[in-house]
């Protein structure tokens, strides 16, 4: 199976994309400092002031999996994790979140079940749920169902802006673990598990190792906030040369991202075990090497590229696994097959 048997089509979005850079560019003027393509929208209100950094996302279909569950505490988390990290790995610290709850009939039990996850990750990342829309649109939506988007905003100072340009050949890649599938690649795996298998979310099969289904799926976005700033304290700012959140598009879309010209990120797979989950995924659905890491993050969430001689694997708590090497080349990213 792939992606676009699930109903979701990459490479369609990044030519629309790509056909409204024009429209994107005749918005800008020199306060924005970032390219079409980045992680976050970089703003500087004025010469010498810090960068306000902001980006907005959804979990996606996981809020499906949280319906079939009838659990509603994880998704909230989730999405504010998903937010932090993607301008996290522009060196940047969250200040505050806004959020986007719409509803075909508004659900008094779930609501506040869902801005408690908010709440709850806002707290733990430091950064204010500061407001927030909400929305019952019947018709748009089918009874019982939702959808969920959020937005953050952070700052960072413009001497410790990550953008992948200090990368050199010779410098190491890590992995940080994620915790399962985070908020990408929910479409192919309800395709493959809850279609293609009839699995339940209750169901615990063998190779998830106690886990059911649904606490697998629902395992909650990990936030890379304090494992950086450990990396940040430990070996200096100037140590982290690129880091790359590993959302949708996998590691073949995300990682070329930062990636400067005529370099070329080596990860090699044998180096972590991708977690149980992401194995029952690729053996029922018959899924290639190949498409599971341009959708999944396989158990690695964030990638950070430090100089050979920064040791990652010393910092406690961090989990932190060698995956790879920078060396020169063209494609930016190479997996061995």
């Amino acid at each position: 199976m792939k992606y676009a048997d699930s109903g979701v089509n990459i490479d369609a979005a990044t030519r629309a994309l790509a056909r409204s850079r024009d429209h994107v560019r005749s918005t800008w003027d020199a306060r924005v400092r970032n390219e079409i393509g980045a992680f976050g929208g970089l703003f500087q209100p004025a010469p010498g002031e810090p960068l306000l950094v902001a980006s907005v996302d959804g979990v996606g279909t996981k809020v499906m999996v949280a319906t079939l569950a009838g659990r509603y505490d994880t998704v909230g988390q989730d999405l504010v994790n998903h937010c932090v990290d993607d301008i996290l790995v522009q060196g940047a610290e969250p200040l505050f979140f806004l959020d986007y709850f719409a509803t075909a009939k508004l659900d008094e039990a779930v609501l506040p079940e869902v801005l408690a996850g908010f709440a709850k990750a806002c707290r733990e990342n430091g950064c204010a749920l500061l407001g927030g829309e909400t929305a019952e649109m019947p018709g748009v939506y089918r009874e019982g169902e939702f959808d969920l988007a959020g937005t953050i905003v952070g700052r960072v100072l413009p001497e410790h802006v990550i953008d992948g340009s200090g990368m050199r050949a010779g410098d190491a890649v890590w992995g940080l673990p994620s915790t399962g599938l985070h908020t990408n690649g929910y479409s192919l795996a309800r395709k493959v598990l809850l279609e293609r298998a009839a699995l339940q979310v209750g169901d615990a099969p063998p190779e998830l190792e106690g886990q059911t289904i649904g606490d697998a799926l629902l395992a909650v976005h990990r936030s890379y906030l304090t494992g950086m700033r450990a990396v940040w304290d430990t070996c200096g700012r100037d140590a982290v040369r690129g880091l790359i959140h590993i959302t949708g598009g996998g590691f073949y879309d995300n990682i070329p991202r930062v990636v400067p010209d005529g370099l070329c990120v080596h990860v090699d797979p044998t180096t972590w075990t991708p977690l149980p989950i992401f194995r029952l995924i690729q053996s029922l659905g018959d899924i290639a090497d190949t498409e599971m890491y341009r959708v999944f993050n396989m158990g690695i969430g964030l990638v950070v590229v430090t100089p050979s001689d920064c040791d990652l694997g010393l910092i406690p708590g961090l989990d932190a696994v060698r995956i790879g090497e920078v060396r020169a080349g063209k494609t930016r990213v190479h997996l061995p097959w």
